[in-house]
């Protein structure tokens, strides 16, 4: 039976280049938490030692045009194979997607060029007809978090903190979130697959917390575009979080980590809306649960001042989780600009406490 799960893991493990990463930056990512994709170059460059390469050509992949049925697959094909001949042009051939819809796409799309090679080759022509480029396929394409995940245990040992309560001792308790589009779509481009999925669970084991299990611990947050961007649809979209919250809530946990901005975004704000809607809240004394990227949680841990690294921007408070962790912060500069200029407090919800 071991035997049988270990060939089972093995084959959900995947390629990781070591170094020599081109980088391509999410549209959303960078509106939603618009510090967390320099953080990001930043622990790979500053803390790790990696050559990244943040090109200031490439454009959005359009992806959510795509599955909003706004675009035709040929489109986002020829947009693709820009941002691949970008990466070419620049002498890279690892490429390292931001947003996991991007990485979804990227795979679809090499994945449809494997199977239909004359539909490449029409990518090819199409790419030649409007900006006289060619391109070469990737050697290597992974997802920001896997490589975050590869160089787990290099960031353990620069860090300053780990996933441990200060006041108790005891592991924090830490529900990790997939997003969809990087491992249901193509389950076997993903670090442990759809169903047991280790991207995120990785970095909770080596940085000292504990995973927490719940029944709908691999359910939608209910982003899924057109739920979102179709007012009407939005209830939708809101009831998948609720779900996801009251499965969690028994289990009292401490944080939620997510790869994907999208669930990030909507696990963070909709605690937020349902507080207003229902009156209810999630987290301990009336706050929620704080909601992180994979790389905001490394840059915590790792000493990075929590302002600096845009951890204002979250609806949900993070200084019960800094508390917790024993960081220090200066409250007074929670809401300063880059030259220490005050630009204003937003003001507090009726029911979800914030700091």
């Amino acid at each position: 039976m071991n035997t049988r799960k270990n060939e089972i893991w093995l084959a959900y493990q995947k390629e990781i280049a070591e170094d020599h990463y081109y980088f391509a930056r999410s549209c959303i990512r960078q509106n939603f938490f618009p510090a967390a994709e320099n953080l990001y170059i930043n622990i790979l460059r500053n803390e790790l030692g990696k050559d990244i390469f943040d090109d200031s050509r490439q454009t959005t992949c359009t992806g959510i045009a795509y599955h909003s049925g706004l675009i035709p697959f040929e489109t986002i094909m020829t947009v693709v194979a820009r941002q691949f001949a970008l990466m070419n042009e620049a002498g890279y051939e690892n490429f390292v997607a931001s947003c996991v819809t991007s990485f979804g796409i990227y795979i679809e799309v090499m994945d449809t060029w494997k199977h239909f090679p004359e539909t490449e080759q029409k990518t090819r022509d199409a790419l030649k007809n409007a900006t006289g480029k060619a391109f070469e396929i990737p050697k290597n394409l992974v997802h920001a978090s896997d490589i975050i995940y590869k160089f787990r245990k290099e960031i353990a040992a620069k860090a300053k903190f780990r996933l441990i309560n200060q006041n108790t001792k005891e592991p924090l308790k830490v529900v990790d979130h997939i997003g969809c589009h990087y491992a249901k779509i193509f389950p076997q481009e993903g670090i442990g697959g759809a169903e047991y999925p280790y991207v995120l669970a990785g970095l909770i084991d080596e940085w000292g917390g504990s995973q927490i299990d719940y029944p709908e611990r691999r359910h939608c947050c209910g982003f899924g575009f057109r739920q979102y961007l179709l007012k009407s649809n939005r209830s939708y979209s809101i009831t998948n979080s609720k779900k996801k919250f009251d499965s969690m809530l028994p289990f009292k946990p401490d944080l939620i980590i997510a790869n994907c901005p999208g669930c990030t975004f909507f696990l963070d704000r909709w605690q937020y809306v349902i507080a207003e809607m229902e009156g209810k809240t999630y987290g301990e004394d009336g706050y929620g649960i704080p909601v992180l990227t994979y790389e905001e949680l490394a840059g915590l841990l790792l000493g990075y001042n929590p302002w600096d690294i845009g951890l204002q921007i979250h609806q949900v408070s993070v200084e019960p989780l800094l508390d917790k962790l024993g960081i220090d912060y200066d409250p007074d500069q929670k809401y300063k600009g880059r030259n220490g200029e005050d630009i204003g407090m937003p003001e507090n919800p009726q029911v979800l406490r914030c700091c």
